[in-house]
């Protein structure tokens, strides 16, 4: 692989076009879809309609994207649903199946307390496959690998892995018992433990373990969780602790407590690469003494991808959250993942996707004024949804999707 792969950053007009993100920012083998609102691309306004049109809005946009660079709706590898009312989910999965030919994307649900445009009732994102790469790499006929174990629960509107290239994307799990197919009774403790044997039980189907994840993001309905899955995750890790940020949300499906979300290397690769080839590459898990200390990694690399954990914004001396207003929040959550960055060797313009979580969707213009600034070239997809909390009660929280052109030994 070459160690000077380009960034590979578009948008179409056939979708609605954000001055704080760009639509599709593709590096090496996966291309980061901005998250779309059901907007009209020709007006600018919401569609007309409830859940079922502005769903298909949405989705159209993200087609539109999609096939602006050639690729089509069965590239998709995964997708993050985010809706207003959980009871609109049956709505929402009678359009989404439509969109697809082949086996469906991995997927996560979550009910948020807001969106960036206030007459939205849902918002996705999307991660696609991109077999042919980024200039100076050479086009390849990877194939994505999607499986299900029937010793994991099963989802009909998503798959529980699938594979491309050197990542594996896992449709977040719930705390379900696949026996019976109901969230298992019990404290957060419990579910916690249920959600990583899912997860653990669907790595080891594809020959892999939970040490070869890279990033968990665990939504969780009830801020005050967050100790207690600290501790019980950290358990079920040997070597590192994978980077981690945690969402609070409105709601999930089944009305459990938590689910994890899961993106995990996959060093055998997808064929035709040969599995003797490349089962080596090292996973490299780093923390910055320049920005807060967390239990967890603040930045783990693997392959020609880096994740970097959940950014507060912290003091990194004093831990505590900065002084000031939603501007001055921003400025230190991007200074910290700056920071991280650098500690890596690499600079903010190498991130190819972010993901802001607000207390305050009102603060999105002054956000933006800040964001924009730690930024020389276009600037990365994006998604943006409102919590109603964040931890250390801060306004913002921040975590980001690094490109990695020199990718990890012994590459």
């Amino acid at each position: 692989m070459a160690n000077n792969i380009i960034k590979n950053s578009r948008n179409t007009k056939n979708a609605p076009k954000n001055s704080a993100s760009t639509q599709s920012v593709a590096f090496s083998h996966y291309n980061n879809i901005s998250a779309q609102l059901p907007l009209d691309p020709n007006t600018g306004k919401m569609v007309i309609g409830g859940i079922k049109e502005q769903t298909t809005q949405c989705l159209n946009n993200i087609k539109a994207i999609v096939e602006q660079i050639d690729h089509t709706m069965d590239d998709v590898v995964k997708l993050h649903v985010f809706v207003k009312d959980i009871s609109n989910i049956k709505i929402v999965d009678e359009v989404y199946k439509t969109f697809f030919n082949d086996i469906l994307p991995t997927r996560t649900v979550a009910v948020v307390a807001s969106l960036p445009d206030n007459d939205a009732l849902i918002q996705m994102d999307a991660l696609i496959s991109n077999g042919e790469g980024t200039a100076p790499q050479q086009p390849c006929a990877l194939i994505k690998v999607s499986r299900n174990t029937d010793k994991a629960p099963n989802d009909k509107m998503a798959t529980q892995t699938v594979a491309f290239s050197h990542y594996n994307n896992l449709s977040a799990q719930l705390p379900i018992d696949f026996k019976t197919n109901e969230i298992i009774i019990g404290d957060i403790k419990i579910q916690v433990k249920q959600c990583l044997y899912n997860i653990n039980t669907i790595l080891s189907s594809i020959d892999h373990v939970l040490d070869d994840v890279v990033k968990t993001t665990i939504y969780i309905k009830n801020i005050n969780d967050i100790n207690v899955i600290n501790d019980v995750c950290n358990t079920f890790f040997g070597d590192y602790i994978p980077a981690r940020t945690f969402i609070v949300v409105e709601d999930l499906p089944a009305g459990a407590l938590l689910q994890i979300d899961t993106v995990v290397s996959h060093g055998d690769g997808t064929p035709p690469q040969l599995p003797e080839d490349s089962r080596l590459l090292v996973i490299e898990a780093n923390n910055s003494v320049n920005a807060p200390t967390v239990p967890y990694s603040h930045t783990v690399a693997f392959s020609h991808y880096n994740h970097i954990s959940g950014q507060l914004p912290l003091d990194p001396e004093t831990l505590t959250v900065v002084n000031g207003y939603i501007q001055a929040q921003t400025k230190q959550c991007l200074n910290n993942i700056k920071a991280i960055i650098e500690s890596v060797d690499h600079v903010m313009d190498d991130i190819v996707k972010v993901n802001i979580q607000l207390k305050n969707m009102l603060d999105i213009e002054l956000v933006d004024e800040i964001y924009a600034s730690f930024f020389k070239e276009a600037l990365p997809a994006r998604t943006v949804i409102g919590v109603s909390a964040i931890p250390m009660d801060a306004l913002i929280q921040i975590d980001v999707i690094v490109s990695n052109c020199e990718s990890t030994p012994p590459q």
